[in-house]
């Protein structure tokens, strides 16, 4: 348990939440290209898409916690 407050958490919540607009941007962006396949081809780009933003959140959440990468 933390013993006094620390800006981290607020800070990381912010970087989170422009990370992931940054991020959903990008796909929007890319789906102009990505309408232009095959269905079942979109389908597995979104669902890649959709779970690879989860890659580096345990890292960042540790961070956000303690203060360290690991």
């Amino acid at each position: 348990m933390r013993e006094k407050p620390t800006l981290r958490i607020p800070i990381g919540i912010l970087a989170l939440l422009a990370g992931l607009t940054l991020y959903a941007l990008g796909v929007m962006w890319a789906s102009q290209w990505i309408e232009r396949t095959h269905v079942l081809l979109q389908t597995i780009i979104y669902l890649v898409l959709g779970v690879a933003w989860l890659l580096p959140l345990r890292r960042f959440l540790i961070w956000m916690e303690t203060g360290r990468w690991g």
